[in-house]
């Protein structure tokens, strides 16, 4: 047991490039260290408890009960174990390949090209630290043309049986031109509810001209586990990346999304909702970059918090000199349901552009009193009218998830 940097055995380790991109992130992590409350990018999401001295990270070889989780619509499942390939898994069609990460470390040169290029690991330190321990994750890529007709589903189950486990994984998805494919991850747990253990998560999504992406995720990790998320997203002409996710969970909880709008026509919708209590700490980080004209991007995020909690949310859209004729927007609202529930919002415009169209808001408030008091007076009990008027404050932003038996699944979540 020990702390975030160790030597544990991984795959490929006699291959240079490999070996080298590893050493980068480990060189990165060390030169940044955790971040502080003088990080700027982590101000409102204070680290604590994530520089413990007990991580386990290599849990290979124990016994661990294969978690169940069902699922109201059907789907090519990928199961993850404790952040371990579980190699159990739906047959694909064709013009789809899945394969464990490690895999395609060994078997796809064309891993080389993508790994890495979209994350700053001097920018982004658990990124780094997920570097240097590339290993395990799920490389995807859906060929030109290829319209995939149900979805692909990561599924990651964590018992972590009273261990401080740590595990990273690193996803590559490559979507070729044309192509259109979904994709959900789900993040969940068993055993104790208060669970210490930290799920470090890298997505890499390349998205080539015409390709069309639907990226679902529903977080729901441990009461004191921590979960850390970058997703990079690099998207071509006319390309379209449609995002949406749910959080729940977790001591800590971070996902953060970079979209880079590269060429004309290039549209991203990046929404999200958090619901939490207790003491936790829930943040949704956006980073929007229109680095072309005639390039659109959309983003609603909606927040629920109570008890102790804090809701955080930063949000970048950033316009390049010469991206005219070009659209971005930005809103956050939140719903305090207590004294001592805590929102810090960082809304952000960069724009080095004329002829563009931008706007960012926010705002936060309670539940209607009046509206609790109508509810109560006509037989309705507190607890059922609170959650009727939390339902519908949210019906909004689940709405924007187009495929509608993934939708109904979140009505049901949240």
């Amino acid at each position: 047991m020990a702390g975030l940097v160790q030597n544990i055995p991984l795959i490929g380790a006699e291959i240079p490039w490999l070996r080298q991109l590893r050493e980068a992130g480990i060189r990165a992590f060390e030169n940044s260290g955790i971040p502080t409350a003088k990080t700027e990018a982590w101000k409102y999401t204070k680290p604590r408890d994530l520089n413990a001295n007990d991580y386990i990270m290599d849990s290979r070889g124990e016994t661990v009960t294969p978690g169940h989780f069902s699922l109201p619509f059907d789907g090519y499942r990928i199961h993850f174990e404790n952040g371990i390939f579980d190699p159990e898994q739906t047959e694909l069609p064709q013009g789809v390949e899945v394969l464990p990460l490690a895999e395609a470390l060994l078997l796809r040169g064309e891993t080389r090209g993508y790994l890495g290029r979209l994350v700053d690991l001097k920018r982004h330190p658990f990124a780094a630290l997920n570097t240097g321990y590339l290993n395990e994750g799920v490389f995807i890529r859906v060929e030109k043309n290829v319209d995939l007709k149900k979805p692909l589903i990561l599924i990651n189950h964590t018992d972590s049986c009273g261990r401080n486990l740590f595990f990273n994984l690193r996803h590559l998805l490559i979507l070729e031109e044309g192509a259109s494919a979904e994709f959900v991850e789900i993040y969940h747990y068993g055993g104790e509810v208060k669970s210490r253990y930290f799920a470090n998560i890298v997505t890499e999504a390349f998205l080539a001209p015409k390709a069309r992406l639907q990226h679902y995720k529903y977080q729901a990790e441990a009461f004191k586990a921590n979960h850390i998320a970058l997703t990079a997203v690099d998207i071509e002409t006319a390309a379209e990346y449609q995002a949406f996710t749910l959080q729940k969970g977790a001591n800590i909880a971070r996902n953060e999304t970079r979209v880079s709008l590269r060429r004309e026509q290039a549209r991203a919708e990046v929404n999200a909702a958090y619901l939490m209590n207790g003491w936790a700490t829930i943040d949704t980080t956006t980073d929007i970059e229109h680095l072309a004209p005639c390039t659109f991007s959309d983003q609603l995020v909606k927040g629920v918090v109570g008890g102790d909690a804090k809701g955080v949310f930063q949000g970048k859209i950033h316009i390049a000199p010469h991206a005219v004729k070009t659209g971005g927007r930005q809103l956050h609202k939140a719903l305090l349901l207590s004294d001592t529930a805590e929102i810090d919002v960082k809304p952000e415009l960069e724009i080095f552009a004329d002829d563009v169209k931008c706007s960012h808001g926010a705002a936060s408030g309670e539940l209607d009193e009046e509206a609790l008091f109508y509810m109560r007076s006509r037989g309705i009990g507190g607890e059922e009218a609170r959650r009727l008027l939390i339902d519908a404050y949210l019906e909004d932003v689940i709405a924007k998830v187009p495929d509608p038996r993934i939708r109904a699944w979140f009505e049901e979540l949240k």
